[in-house]
């Protein structure tokens, strides 16, 4: 991926010296170490985002008030962060361009660099999570050791499958500026846990196909793509599919707890995204199939 002398975001909070923060609950129930533990245990098995599993065990609620170490920039010579803000800077550029043809205003996400745990307005993230994207404070959460893990433990490795990486957490942040994760979330509680996976398998595979989007406008406007760098893409999401990381995790694979897509239909969003440049082309909710 040709990324070296881009734009770098100023959007990266970098507080991997802080060592995390305290945090306290606004609203709904208090979540004790022992729901974080179920929580984690739980992604790791199911592939569910534990922040998804958090939220549900809290009762819901007003938004926790959350005080957060300070943090800087990253340093400069640091390559791996420096390599965040470059992604993150071109997928500020792509959905500013993408939300003024919908006639609309795109916020930039904020990007917080953490090493081990961090404090949220979604509830204490843990680097055994994994990246993911907070709607209650707009923010990205990535601990960088990550990018060691997908190498070396999901076979995933190169910087393109890097950059999807943050492009489809940047997709979850665009769902909530476009009131799609809003209208899932308002659907909890009403529908069965079966439906409820369902929705959220759909949410999953349109953030996919909205790094797709990205990475087509991406590469039109500034030739990123080299030889190789879409294969290292598509492999990522095939090796995080809920159908791969169960069965690697366990052996077996248990459709009705999917929450992500399977890997084939992770690779099948993405590369719609890729092709056709286009967010409409990314309606999963009205797919007949996915």
């Amino acid at each position: 991926m040709k990324w070296q002398g881009n734009r770098e975001s100023d959007n990266v909070e970098d507080a991997r010296a802080g060592g995390g923060g305290g945090f306290s609950f606004g609203g709904g129930r208090g979540i004790g170490l022992g729901s974080v533990a179920i929580a984690l245990v739980a992604g790791w098995i199911f592939g569910i985002n534990p922040l998804t599993i958090l939220g549900l065990m809290s009762g819901g609620g007003s938004a926790p008030q959350v005080q957060q170490a300070p943090a800087g920039k990253p340093p400069a010579d640091d390559p791996m962060a420096r390599f965040v803000s470059v992604v993150l800077a071109d997928t500020e550029d792509v959905w500013r361009e993408q939300f003024q043809q919908m006639g609309a205003t795109y916020r930039d996400p904020k990007l917080r660099l953490f090493r081990g745990s961090e404090p949220t307005a979604c509830g204490m993230g843990q680097s055994a999570m994994g990246p993911f994207y907070c709607p209650g404070d707009q923010k990205v959460y990535i601990d960088l050791s990550f990018y060691e893990t997908m190498r070396t433990r999901l076979g995933a490795p190169g910087d393109f499958a890097q950059a999807y990486v943050i492009a489809h957490e940047v997709g979850h942040h665009v769902q909530n500026l476009l009131g799609i994760s809003g209208k899932v979330d308002s659907m909890r509680g009403r529908v069965s846990e079966a439906q409820q996976n369902a929705l959220s398998v759909r949410l999953e595979l349109q953030a996919d196909c909205f790094a797709g989007v990205w990475a087509h406008h991406a590469n039109n406007a500034r030739q990123i793509l080299e030889q190789g760098d879409v294969e290292e893409a598509l492999n990522a999401a095939s090796q995080i599919g809920d159908d791969a990381l169960q069965r690697k995790s366990r052996g077996t694979v248990q459709p009705e707890t999917f929450t992500h897509g399977t890997s084939a239909q992770r690779v099948t969003w993405f590369k719609k995204g890729l092709q056709t440049g286009s967010v409409s082309q990314c309606n999963t909710f009205e797919a007949r199939q996915i």
